[in-house]
């Protein structure tokens, strides 16, 4: 309709129904940093963007990066010395040699970078939310979201494993589908989505995003009436969800 076509869209996906943490869930591609993204922070010359940052905060951009290749191969990196992303042909060109091998440990992201003569695109990241799983949880994360303009003609697919589907849909639509129970949705997925939906264009949530400090949050667990409800803090929102 035509108030679809006016909204941005976001590439998500459906988690595995068999993976142990929000199996099933819709999400946004991500993961964890690994020792492989610690050596690439320590070679300024495998990345553009990263100045000022600490390890840790280049880890985390690099995961995302490289994340986000493995789970939908797309791809934010340019070739050396070029001051454009790589296009979608030869993106492809980089997933058919790589994407698989990458995805089962028999080459490294460093190895696949080096190899294509890529750096990747950090700058490109904006940090949009930081969370960290409530005290007292089984599995504790601590997560930075980032945003990032699809390069053109990158269309992005789930490689069959960790996720089962992928779509693009507009933050409308995916609140509206955890709703009506067409979709899981995480709660911090969910709260991403509501502000993420008050933005017209992609440029104009980049531009808000841009613009913000970043406020870390922790839900605090509480029982009312004996339902659980997350609650996050007043400069984070002030919402609550029952869980």
């Amino acid at each position: 309709d035509s108030k679809a076509a006016r909204e941005l869209e976001i590439f998500m996906m459906v988690r595995h129904h068999q993976i142990d943490f929000q199996s099933g869930a819709l999400v946004f591609p991500g993961g964890s940093v690994d020792k492989n993204d610690r050596e690439i922070a320590a070679n300024g010359a495998l990345y553009s963007g990263g100045d000022g940052l600490d390890v840790d905060a280049l880890g985390f951009r690099i995961a995302a990066i490289r994340e986000t290749f493995e789970e939908s191969g797309i791809l934010l990196a340019r070739a050396k010395g070029s001051t454009s992303l790589v296009d979608a042909r030869r993106a492809g060109e980089i997933e058919a040699a790589h994407r698989t091998e990458l995805n089962e440990g028999k080459i490294t992201f460093l190895k696949m970078l080096t190899d294509n003569s890529l750096t990747l695109a950090l700058d490109g990241l904006v940090p949009y939310a930081h969370w960290i799983t409530p005290e007292g949880m089984p599995k504790r994360f601590d997560t930075w979201f980032f945003l990032a303009a699809a390069p053109p003609d990158q269309l992005g697919a789930h490689d069959g494993k960790e996720s089962t589907d992928s779509i693009w849909l507009s933050p409308r639509e995916a609140v509206a589908g955890g709703e009506s129970g067409r979709f899981k949705l995480p709660f911090p997925t969910t709260r991403n989505l509501i502000r993420l939906g008050k933005q017209g264009s992609v440029k104009a949530a980049l531009a808000d995003a841009e613009g913000r400090d970043i406020v870390t949050v922790m839900p605090v667990v509480t029982k009312v009436n004996g339902a659980r409800q997350l609650r996050i803090p007043k400069e984070a929102g002030d919402r609550k969800s029952v869980v």
